[in-house]
């Protein structure tokens, strides 16, 4: 099928940035859309022209680096699934699709459709760990864990980072992201002396970097590939005030 790419240019940081219309010629409703994309920027390599620069890895949906906006919606807007998952047989022929980074003042445009998403690792290295001594490696079942908490830890493990939920969000809120960075370390044993203080600095670091406060639109649920719930947000609420109250 042929269709018509309106892609964000953009040089760097301090560019104004712009849409140009690509063409993509003989696409197979097979190829995954960052697939799709590498076929294009062949295309434009060999009439000598510069290719567009945007992020993938794994392909897999497990990283999530294929950070993009696909027709106004993060990942493309299909439920549980990222951008490197979409495949082009969910469009149609002769079909514009507009593809942009994600809009945020915290996720700077490097070039193109390429954000700088640091501002997610600073957050987790202000208290994404467990650096108390646990000693050696227990056997797996030395430390009773009830079925209902390990399910919810992993559930709130599964977030891969991608920064969609923000992309989403009005107010360019990282609370989904946050929820779950401290909730899977909050549920766990080897999570809880350090509980008040991860909570505490993660949500510290989380606004200094910028980025807005979440209004509960439930957007970023919406949009995210793993499909984090809300919920989370509200136990990083409580686990905050608790925080808050120990003067932590």
């Amino acid at each position: 099928m042929n269709l018509t790419l309106k892609v964000w240019r953009q040089k760097n940081r301090s560019d104004i940035g712009r849409f140009v219309k690509i063409a993509a010629k003989d696409i197979s409703p097979d190829m995954s859309f960052p697939e799709m994309l590498d076929v294009v920027n062949e295309e434009l390599i060999a009439k000598g022209e510069e290719p567009f620069a945007f992020d993938s890895d794994c392909r897999e949906g497990i990283c999530g680096t294929c950070s993009l906006v696909i027709n106004g919606i993060p990942h493309g807007g299909h439920k549980g699934t990222t951008a490197c998952q979409l495949h082009m047989r969910k469009f149609h022929d002769g079909q514009t699709i507009t593809i942009e980074p994600w809009r945020a003042r915290a996720f700077p445009v490097l070039k193109d459709l390429i954000v700088d998403r640091g501002a997610f690792d600073r957050i987790i290295q202000a208290g994404g760990f467990v650096s108390v001594r646990t000693g050696g490696v227990p056997d797996a079942n030395a430390i009773a864990i009830s079925k209902d908490v390990s399910d919810l830890a992993m559930d709130a493990a599964a977030c891969i980072g991608c920064g969609a939920c923000v992309a989403a969000c009005k107010n360019a809120s990282a609370m989904l992201f946050v929820s779950a960075k401290v909730s899977h370390l909050n549920l766990l044993p080897q999570g809880q002396p350090e509980k008040d203080r991860r909570v505490s600095s993660m949500v510290a670091q989380m606004d200094a970097e910028g980025f807005g406060s979440c209004t509960v639109t439930g957007s970023c649920e919406a949009v995210c590939p793993k499909e984090i719930s809300l919920n989370f947000i509200a136990k990083m609420n409580r686990d905050y005030a608790v925080a808050l109250a120990r003067g932590k």
